[in-house]
């Protein structure tokens, strides 16, 4: 039946405004049967021999009579009666409650509240009807209470308030249908709405309107701002923008900084509001004396101030002491004492301006770990979780440790990214001195069956399929396998890694791989087929040791029409390489870093068999800062360096080529020794590159997955055996030098902007780049763009 059709029928409307009554205001009729209300005092006690209940309809008899506080064959009082009906009242069962003796039997009378059979929202513009359902409480088929319906109404005109409708009104009604049912109608008159019109400051002198206008959130309200939220009058709003004020001018030293008045008025024709804020600025301070007490000798003092970032004589700022307060707390946690009150107490000298320090450190007993409870995994095994953790059952609580743990369970890259995917929290535990830890998770999928197609400035076209396992059967292990090509490159590979080899603390896998690869501007193709072992060690929390050896068989041919340095370069061969990688990381997070750094050094010797011999080593680092969400700064350098021995020179496809994604601006094998008469790049045996990347705020919801970043990179490349400089015979000057081929190590230098896409369709990042700095051989590419399949 429609709300109008019920209307027609003639039911009731009746308004609710202003009617509240809550369940411990309802005037309960208690009384014993047959006795003067003047005489029920006289009555003490009656005793009851059953229970009957009268009016219900939806509600079980039984399970009204369990809700009493009293059974059949119990002895009440006129109190315990009382209670009983109250009880009933807190239900929200019921809209009206009786009890009365009938000789020695109970009559329980209840009149049921009313179910919801629709909730409608009328005279809405502003708002739409989805948010109001978000908002509101009640809900259909739910139990109708005047109480309820009142506490939304609040809600309701709560949240036109805040969006600057501060005359908005609410009027709740019924429409009664049958079977104790009711449509819930809110009748909204909005109102206009109330922008403002002005903000003002009065006081400040070390910083203009316009700095402190950029502090606040509310805005001014300008005809143009269409989709701001923030320019209209919001009581909650102004009480946040006097925070931002007094935290804005507490980092600047201004320690005694206050707010005399906010003040907020309507313009005569209550249509907008003036802000006013009245300042009180103060002078400037400098932290002085740094004093930490503890209560407890294994809290050693003076370790405990190594973490304290604050010298004195720096300038005042009230975050850096709240951020003391974090890391002593974590500093204290770390030595095994999970709960410490830690209190700064601030003593300002107004003479000298100086603010001393003394942070007042109480810690409880040491806590031990009782249980780790793993929730939320539904495939993943508990086993592989719990190998991540650096704590387990009965270990000393570790505040560092559990911190590191949890990087480590989301470096696995099964679970939700962010911080929402992997949660450490605590637990209380029966046991004295003991916490348990749940480890929550949300696990991703890790599994995927992939056939893609693309397009990339490289590769031109980009066919792929691929399928892949990154926590095989839930135990972590990683399954792939993957067929690509491309116009320069194929690949076939297969690989296979145990994280825990024969149940110890060793990672080992397997690889297979068959490529081939057309090097751009190169003009040489090389074959390659081989397999590899590998071996990793976890050192400690931080360092990973690595093995693996390497055996590949290469061919390589060339279109060149004579030997020149292109071909002596060349050569196929047999390669038998024995190596190891040494990492550190200090990173905050494995998958989206926003602090911390980490390095690797990696070595490989060529020539335990086969018939190449070199010493390969490589070093690189990366260093994050984030100076807020969406405003990363990434510092990286890299290095590395091939030597031949026994006699061997470094043929060409194993020196290194730099461009493209190793150094935007240039093409792939864009700088480094080249032939200037053929323009063959020719490699480098040493490379050093740094670069230099923020993240910029781009505007776009994080769902969008857009991310823009500004960078600088600088690096060079150069070094070839002179012997290979040299023109070999069959060629028409046998013996001299050639000296086509450029060999140096000019700076190179580029600046852009790239833009990183993580589309449905996989991953795409766009380079802008300026070169500001090459070599007058070099291949530069001020526009790039690749894409690849995610696995």
């Amino acid at each position: 039946m429609t709300l109008s059709r019920s209307l027609t029928l003639g039911v009731s409307v009746l308004a609710l405004a202003g009617l509240t009554v809550a369940a411990t205001g309802v005037e309960a009729r208690t009384f014993l049967q047959d006795e003067p209300a003047g005489a029920r005092q006289a009555v003490a006690t009656a005793y009851v021999s059953a229970i009957r209940v009268e009016g219900n309809e939806r509600i079980d008899s039984q399970t009204i009579v369990s809700y009493l506080p009293f059974q059949a064959g119990a002895t009440v009082d006129a109190e315990l009666i009382d209670t009983a009906v109250k009880t009933l009242y807190r239900t929200d069962l019921f809209s009206d409650v009786q009890i009365q003796m009938q000789g020695s039997e109970m009559v329980v009378t209840v009149v049921e509240s009313p179910i919801i059979n629709q909730v409608v929202f009328e005279g809405n513009k502003a708002m739409t009807k989805d948010k109001l359902r978000e908002e509101v409480q009640i809900r259909p088929r739910g139990v109708f209470t005047k109480a309820k319906v009142q506490e939304d109404v609040q809600r309701i005109v709560e949240l036109y308030r805040k969006g600057g409708r501060i005359s908005a009104t609410v009027t709740p009604k019924i429409v009664e249908l049958p079977q104790k049912r009711v449509d819930l109608i809110f009748e909204i008159d909005e109102g206009p709405k109330t922008g403002v019109s002005q903000i003002n400051f009065v006081g400040n002198k070390a910083f203009s309107d316009n700095d402190l206008k950029g502090v606040v959130v509310t805005q001014k309200s300008l005809w143009w701002k269409f989709f701001s939220s923030n320019d209209n009058y919001d009581p909650d709003r102004m009480d946040y923008d006097r925070e931002q004020l007094r935290k804005f001018y507490t980092n600047r030293g201004y320690y005694d900084f206050r707010i005399i008045s906010a003040v907020a008025e309507l313009t005569p024709d209550r249509k907008d509001f003036v802000i006013s804020y009245t300042l009180d600025e103060g002078e400037k301070y400098n932290f002085g004396r740094i004093t930490i007490k503890t209560d407890n000798d294994k809290l050693k003092a003076e370790n405990l101030q190594r973490s304290v970032a604050i010298r004195p004589g720096q300038l005042y700022e009230s975050d850096r002491v709240e951020k003391a307060v974090d890391d002593l707390t974590f500093a204290a946690g770390s030595s095994g004492f999970a709960f410490v009150d830690i209190r700064p107490q601030e003593e300002a000298d107004p003479n000298t301006k100086k603010v001393d320090l003394v942070f007042n450190v109480h810690e409880g007993a040491r806590v031990y770990i009782d249980k780790v409870n793993i929730v939320g995994n539904t495939q993943t095994l508990d086993r592989v979780v719990r190998r991540q953790m650096l704590v387990s059952e009965g270990d000393a609580y570790n505040k560092a440790l559990l911190e590191r743990s949890r990087i480590y369970i989301a470096g696995l890259g099964f679970f939700k990214e962010g911080e929402e995917g992997v949660k450490i929290s605590e637990k209380p535990s029966p046991a004295a001195g003991k916490t348990n830890i749940e480890v929550a998770v949300i696990e991703q999928p890790t599994g995927e069956l992939s056939f893609g197609a693309g397009f990339s400035s490289i590769q031109k076209f980009i066919l792929d399929i691929g399928i892949s396992q990154r926590n095989f059967r839930g135990t972590g292990q990683d399954v792939r396998a993957r067929i690509q090509t491309g116009s320069i490159q194929k690949d076939i590979d297969f690989s296979f890694t145990e994280p825990r080899f024969m149940g110890r603390n060793v990672s080992a896998g397997f690889d297979i791989f068959s490529s081939s690869y057309r090097y751009r501007g190169v003009d040489f193709r090389t074959e390659s087929s081989g397999a590899g072992l590998r071996l990793g060690y976890n050192l400690n929390g931080y360092s990973v040791l690595r093995l693996r050896y390497n055996i590949r068989k290469d061919y390589i041919s060339t279109t060149a029409n004579n030997c020149d340095s292109l071909l002596y370069s060349c050569g196929n061969g047999l390669t038998s390489s024995v190596g190891y990688s040494l990492s550190y990381d200090r990173r905050n997070d494995f998958i989206q870093p926003t602090r911390g750094w980490n390095a690797v050094l990696r070595q490989d010797i060529a020539g335990l068999g086969g018939d190449v011999k070199y010493v390969a080593t490589e070093g690189e680092a990366h260093w994050y800062h984030g100076f807020r969400k969406d405003m990363i700064l990434h510092v990286s350098g890299s290095a590395g360096t091939k030597v031949p021995w026994g006699g061997d020179s470094v043929r060409i496809n194993d020196r290194f080529f730099k461009g493209g994604d190793t150094m935007r601006g240039f093409e792939y094998a864009g700088i480094g020794p080249r032939d200037i008469n053929s323009t063959y790049a020719l490699g480098g045996q040493t490379y050093a590159i740094g670069s230099a990347e923020l993240g910029i705020p781009n505007g776009l919801p994080d769902q969008y997955g857009l991310k823009t970043a500004l960078f600088l990179d600088i690096g060079t490349l150069g070094g070839i055996d002179k012997s290979l400089k040299v023109y070999g015979p069959g060629t028409n000057t046998p013996g001299q030098i050639n000296t086509s081929i450029k060999d140096d190590y000019t700076a190179r230098v580029s600046a852009g902007i790239t833009i990183r896409w993580k589309s449905p369709m996989g991953p795409i990042q766009f380079d802008l780049s300026q070169v500001l700095s090459k070599a007058d051989y070099d291949k530069v590419e001020t526009f790039r763009f690749s894409q690849s399949t995610q696995f």
